[in-house]
């Protein structure tokens, strides 16, 4: 098995897919390391929205999908980019929002920045305007 410190940025990118697309968060919070550069724009009514920095709101943040999101209805990555610590990845996903039962479509980009198999960048850049209108009554 390959170490967190032996793993390539792309190593480090696919564990965090697979440990999301499984639900399995204790993995997933495996792949970050104690003090992240985290950040997802949005607006104020998205739930996920804002910056985060360590393991505990890191998990609340992946947390919350579940709680609020039916799906993934459909979910494909289109893209991938990684040139040493860094990684990009262009998605598309569709969810619902479980208590106004309204759909979106987004396509997002993820930038990640790996340092010793941890990552210690997440930058997320998604369609917010779609996500407010889902979330809106």
């Amino acid at each position: 098995m390959t170490t967190t410190a032996t793993r390539t940025t792309g190593e480090a990118v696919d564990a965090f897919f697979a440990a999301f697309g499984a639900g399995d968060s204790e993995s997933l919070l495996a792949q970050f390391a104690d003090t992240v550069d985290f950040h997802v724009s949005g607006a104020p009514n998205v739930p996920w929205a804002g910056s985060r920095s360590d393991k505990g709101e890191i998990a609340e943040f992946f947390g919350l999908f579940p709680q609020l999101l039916d799906g993934p209805e459909s979910f494909e990555i289109t893209t991938r980019v990684t040139e040493g610590q860094d990684a990009v990845v262009i998605a598309n996903c569709v969810f619902e929002v479980t208590a106004t039962k309204k759909r979106f479509a987004n396509r997002y980009a993820l930038h990640f920045t790996v340092t010793d198999g941890l990552i210690v960048r997440y930058h997320m850049f998604e369609d917010s305007y779609a996500i407010h209108v889902a979330f809106t009554p």
